[in-house]
């Protein structure tokens, strides 16, 4: 906005306010008093700019963003923990709350009793860290008797804290479509508040009055587990008092929770290769690229009425793995032609083989 308020242009204006006859070149008396006022004047016009970026909500850093979002009480989601299923050799042992194991570089916490041999181990790192951490858990606090452990599923995803134009997002979503007392917006605002969720679909009045159907994806874009299902549920709107109040949903709302669907693809490709690569070196990165376009596809599920997987993303992406030269003959299902999802699944990676082998 102030490009033309540069030191030069500014120093050519105010040399030129000076009557000629006076000595106005580079080195004169005038000139040197002029030019660190231009200098200045320049500086301040820069954060005059940088004023305005941050006075607007679509042009505001995070640490304005923040400001500007919570005068309308918008604040960005925090990170939250993972909680995963640990299980226990031999069953009988009893594993006390609080007890602490470790797994990689990650520490867990026992958090609760699934039943015998099976507890809730909450992760110690905040974050997404502890999603994807597996394995065998080694005790930090004995336990006598106990033989074996190991981590064996994510039940809540932990989540970061909120990226900044996720959340750039939410408040001018927020502007366009005002929650109010269990409309839509609502849903969807206070949905995706919940640990663990990624997004969702409101279906109102789905079975008669009163009834709501939410469609929720885990903040990882892919199918919730059961656990997390069951917990946006005793959130929403408990089942053993469904329709009181007594969860997030209004008096008299009847809320089902379930998760959103997925469609198994099997993928067939003819590829033509570099030098020295074949199908079982360039397998993983291709396997790798697949994810990755789902992923992408999966996190604008919530936005869309259905989506669609389509081939010529799938190739584009596939391009870019070392070793692949061209592909031809690309088939999703067994045949050669893009996949449109239900309105509440998203694509899973099937099978990926080469045509002909």
């Amino acid at each position: 906005m102030f490009e033309e308020m540069s030191y030069q242009g500014l120093l050519e204006r105010m040399l030129a306010r000076i009557p000629d006859k006076f000595d106005k070149r580079e080195g004169s008396v005038i000139y040197d008093a002029l030019a660190p006022a231009a200098m200045e004047l320049q500086l301040m016009y820069l954060g005059l700019e940088g004023i305005l970026r941050e006075l607007f909500a679509d042009t505001a850093s995070r640490e304005y963003l923040i400001r500007r979002a919570a005068e309308r009480g918008i604040v960005p989601l925090p990170a939250t923990y993972a909680v995963l299923k640990g299980e226990f050799v031999p069953a009988t042992v009893e594993i006390p709350m609080g007890a602490r194991f470790r797994c990689g570089e990650h520490a867990y916490s026992v958090v609760e009793k699934i039943w015998d041999g099976e507890y809730k181990l909450e992760c110690e790192t905040v974050g997404s860290a502890g999603n994807t951490v597996f394995g065998t858990l080694i005790p930090i606090d004995y336990i006598a008797g106990l033989e074996g452990c190991e981590l064996a599923e994510l039940l809540i995803p932990g989540e970061d804290e909120e990226e900044t134009e996720h959340f750039r997002k939410r408040y001018f979503q927020g502007l366009d479509s005002q929650a109010y007392g269990g409309n839509v917006a609502d849903y969807r605002e206070k949905t995706v508040a919940i640990q663990g969720v990624g997004g969702v679909k409101v279906y109102p009045a789905w079975n008669g009055g009163g009834s709501v159907k939410l469609v929720v994806i885990s903040s990882e874009y892919r199918i919730p587990s059961e656990e997390l299902v069951k917990f946006v549920q005793e959130e929403i709107d408990p089942p053993a008092c469904s329709g009181n109040g007594y969860g997030i949903a209004p008096i008299g709302h009847h809320v089902t929770v379930v998760p959103v669907g997925g469609k198994n693809i099997d993928l067939e490709f003819q590829f033509a290769y570099q030098d020295g690569y074949g199908f079982d070196s360039v397998k993983e990165g291709v396997e790798e690229a697949v994810d990755a376009y789902f992923c992408e596809l999966s996190r604008a599920w919530a936005d869309s009425e259905r989506l669609i997987v389509r081939v010529s993303r799938l190739e584009s992406r596939i391009l870019e793995v070392k070793g692949i030269l061209d592909i031809t003959e690309t088939r999703l299902n067994g045949k050669p032609q893009n996949v449109i999802l239900g309105e509440d699944e998203i694509a899973i990676r099937g099978t990926v083989s080469e045509a002909g082998g």
